[in-house]
């Protein structure tokens, strides 16, 4: 009877210590089952501007808005080259984009460097990528992998995945909101997942979900301030950019009918090729999608055709119709923002699970006459940063700290508890979270566009330096001019003070500290 006991306590113990063990395996200190799961949630050019929880009075959006307000906001945040694919380079590997290798849209990314998610993955994370890549090569590092063609179509997009590529029916903001719920519903259950959930919307050429078609319709928009800046104290760079809204196509995104419109007043040429362009697009597009989209289109296109537009009203009709379509497009951002947050609510996922919402970098919403980014001003510099993490993250808090897209992959390592490799070039946002500042935490930051001339809109080469309060921007390759503003007395930079006698002072010190911070980022020549 006694060896009886003995052996029954034996098999208790082994089993108590077999529990205890797979409880509490660890990497790099901190237990498996603890380790929180991180979902990345990227859209591509949504400005601050469009976002209510930064005080927008454009559009509202509520799921967005949640994460802010169960979380913390970022008003400083920035991004280090703002164009599409070196935006995504430098999430993935912590490092600048003269580092990393993606300078501008044209360049493959190096998918056998060290990434973020391949430290994840080695780790014990289940990592996977969902939406837009955008990056040329295939992606690694990503335990399921289901991406856009390219840039992706709004509507009934090509998916890609290691298995091969199909056409999925449906609009891509849906599309891509399922594909990341179905692989969360089949993931690995006994591992922390870190997921990349990367829209194409609100990206040009702003096409709505049929059900958000004409949900701003009649809405006067007011001009931005700065909407008929003549850019009279700037460099060349600006007159001589190509991404003004009268240089917006009336075919392409204006969406209207090459026979409704004599001759294309954008920079796109002839309304013939316009017409070209028109009807690629919708070739994605079903019989029945198409038919509901051009019933919309066309009458729009007719009014058009009767208004006769020209000079001053064409530009500002111009701007209305951009904005109905850039917010429409931002309304099934946000309602399915509302349904992944949704889905971790029901599935017991929301206190362990780190959730950030932002955009590849900002855009510009009329502000001085523009559409696009690229540029070292402010619109297209700020990227939105939420960030929602309820076990250790107290709700509602307002960080105005210098954050940069540069901290993604330290932040994602920190928490995990993984250490950080040494070549990452950013810093882990986690004390700022708690409501502290690293002791070393940056005081400016630094930026550098190279797409010039290659590409799009024609925005010169240059870099540059913002602290809290002013900026500093180079403008080379073909020219050489400098600006410099002064953000706290001329926040919408209008004011060019690079020559003034009275901030002679200040340029000196910009110009000691740009030159020391290219330095440190080891971009010295």
């Amino acid at each position: 009877m006694r060896s009886k006991i003995i052996s029954l306590f034996s098999i208790i113990s082994i089993g108590l210590l077999l529990v205890v063990y797979f409880n509490s395996i660890k990497k790099n200190g901190i237990s498996f089952t603890e380790r929180p799961n991180i979902l990345f949630i990227m859209s591509d050019d949504h400005a601050e501007g469009a976002i209510s929880a930064y005080g927008s009075e454009l559009i509202h959006t509520p799921n967005i808005d949640r994460i802010a307000k169960e979380g913390i906001i970022f008003n400083n945040s920035f991004v280090t080259n703002s164009i599409c694919a070196p935006s995504r380079a430098v999430l993935l590997t912590g490092k600048y984009s003269h580092i990393n290798g993606v300078l501008d849209n044209g360049q493959v990314f190096d998918g056998g460097q060290e990434t973020f998610p391949k430290i994840l993955q080695s780790a014990g994370y289940e990592t996977a990528m969902i939406g837009k890549w955008h990056l040329k090569s295939e992606p690694t590092g990503f335990n399921y992998w289901k991406i856009l063609q390219g840039q992706g179509e709004y509507y009934n997009p090509l998916i890609i995945d290691n298995a091969g590529e199909r056409n999925v029916e449906g609009y891509v903001t849906d599309i891509i909101t399922d594909l990341a719920i179905e692989t969360l519903e089949n993931r690995d259950k006994d591992k922390p997942f870190a997921m990349l959930l990367h829209h194409k919307a609100p990206h040009r050429n702003w096409m709505p979900n049929l059900k958000y078609l004409g949900a701003f319709k009649g809405k006067k928009f007011p001009l931005p301030e700065t909407f008929y800046d003549d850019y009279s104290t700037r460099s060349l760079a600006a007159k001589e950019s190509d991404m003004r809204i009268d240089d917006m196509f009336l075919t392409w995104d204006m969406k209207l009918k090459p026979g409704d419109i004599d001759q294309e007043t954008g920079s796109g040429g002839s309304g013939q090729v316009s017409g070209m362009i028109r009807d690629s697009y919708r070739e994605w597009m079903n019989d029945e999608q198409r038919k509901i989209w051009e019933t919309y289109y066309d009458s729009i296109s007719a009014d058009f055709r009767n208004t006769n537009l020209s000079g001053k009203a064409l530009l500002e009709w111009k701007f209305q119709r951009y904005m109905e379509d850039y917010l429409g497009v931002i309304l099934s951002v946000d309602e399915n923002i509302g349904r992944i947050l949704e889905y971790l609510d029901q599935e017991g996922l929301t206190e362990n699970t780190i959730v950030i919402y932002t955009s590849d970098q900002g855009f510009y919403l009329g502000e001085h006459g523009w559409f696009d980014k690229r540029f070292m001003y402010e619109e297209s510099l700020s990227m939105p940063l939420l960030m929602r993490y309820p076990k250790e993250i107290k709700a509602g808090q307002i960080s105005d700290d210098i954050v940069l897209n540069l901290d993604f992959a330290p932040t994602f390592l920190d928490y995990a508890d993984i250490s950080t490799s040494n070549d990452m070039q950013g810093q882990s946002l986690r004390l700022i979270t708690k409501g502290k500042q690293p002791l070393d935490w940056r005081k400016s930051m630094y930026y550098h566009y190279y797409e010039y001339p290659q590409g799009w809109h024609f925005v010169k080469r240059h870099y540059g330096i913002r602290t809290d309060r002013y900026k500093l921007i180079h403008f080379y390759n073909d020219i050489n001019d400098w600006e410099l503003f002064d953000l706290k007395l001329d926040p919408t930079e209008m004011e060019n003070r690079f020559n003034d006698p009275a901030y002679q002072e200040i340029k000196s010190q910009l110009i000691l500290q740009l030159d020391s911070i290219r330095v440190a980022v080891g971009e010295s020549h």
